[in-house]
């Protein structure tokens, strides 16, 4: 084996050992006995993955804790399942190099491959709550960036008056995600769900969420002749960033296709956008509003 070759293993050690380090810590974070276990024995199979490896270097090797940190703050804000999921990702390639390295150690790309399979059907067996509430989030994610892009870039051309769109913005979007909460309520208590409260609950707070954002430009950019323009254009690129990590998370956590159901949240929220300012405009003409 060679220098280069001899570094290529000592880094797959290191990964090995960083995921050893990151789902042990997992492990113990997580509160539900079955998850945990799971996630355990994910440790478990690095650890195991970590003395193949350390067998043809002949040298211990330490951790990524920085990269071990961020996972397990990931993993707080953005929940297991996720973090996991993304972490797999990058396994994923890992396992490619190992299929590559198969001449040099035999037995590297079955490893590889076990892992990989391995650790995609433990992923699977994770049970996070939250994750099936998705519906719901998207129900009020979804309603809100389409109704107020559209209705923020309508009044912004009938109104052209940053603190009369704020206050009609507000007074619709609260009004709309009460009314959101309410039928998703109705919705799940007819479907004889008994999380029909928490349903509401995320529905309602994702609507009133992406309200908030979508008006903070009206809010902090001076309201002059071009600000209201400008506020416009800021909320037209939170919506895309909303979007945009929206589905990320989604297609991440729930193994789906990132393109495809960005594109329909995109091309929808942004027509019905463009569609509210042409009506602005010919509102602001037919009825002669002169703000």
């Amino acid at each position: 084996m060679n220098e280069d070759q001899l570094k290529k293993v000592i880094r797959f050690q290191k990964d090995e050992m960083t995921g050893y380090v990151i789902y042990g810590r997992l492990a113990r974070l997580i509160k539900d006995p079955h998850n945990s276990e799971v996630v355990r024995e994910m440790s478990d199979t690095e650890m195991r993955h970590y003395e193949f490896w350390k067998k043809i270097s002949n040298t211990e090797v330490k951790p990524n804790y920085f990269k071990a940190f961020f996972a397990v703050l990931m993993a707080r804000v953005l929940g297991i399942t996720f973090t996991i999921k993304l972490l797999e990702k990058d396994e994923a390639a890992g396992s490619a190099e190992y299929a590559e390295f198969d001449s040099v150690v035999p037995g590297a790309a079955q490893l590889g491959k076990d892992e990989e399979d391995h650790e995609k059907s433990l992923a699977g067996m994770i049970e996070e709550d939250f994750l099936s509430y998705m519906g719901s989030i998207v129900l009020g994610l979804n309603d809100a960036l389409v109704e107020l892009t559209g209705t923020l870039a309508g009044l912004t051309l009938a109104l052209q008056t940053g603190k009369l769109v704020v206050i009609s913005g507000l007074v619709t979007g609260i009004a709309a995600s009460f009314s959101m909460a309410a039928s998703e309520y109705l919705s799940a208590r007819a479907d004889n769900n008994p999380k029909a409260l928490r349903s509401a609950l995320y529905t309602g707070l994702a609507y009133i969420l992406t309200v908030i954002l979508l008006i903070l430009p009206y809010l902090l950019i001076p309201q002059d002749d071009a600000g209201i323009y400008f506020s416009l254009g800021a909320t037209l690129i939170i919506a895309v960033l909303i979007i945009f990590g929206f589905n990320f998370y989604i297609s991440v956590a729930k193994d789906l296709s990132f393109k495809r159901r960005f594109l329909e949240m995109f091309l929808i929220s942004m027509g019905v956008a463009v569609l509210s300012f042409g009506v602005g405009l010919v509102v602001r003409a037919a009825f002669g509003v002169e703000l």
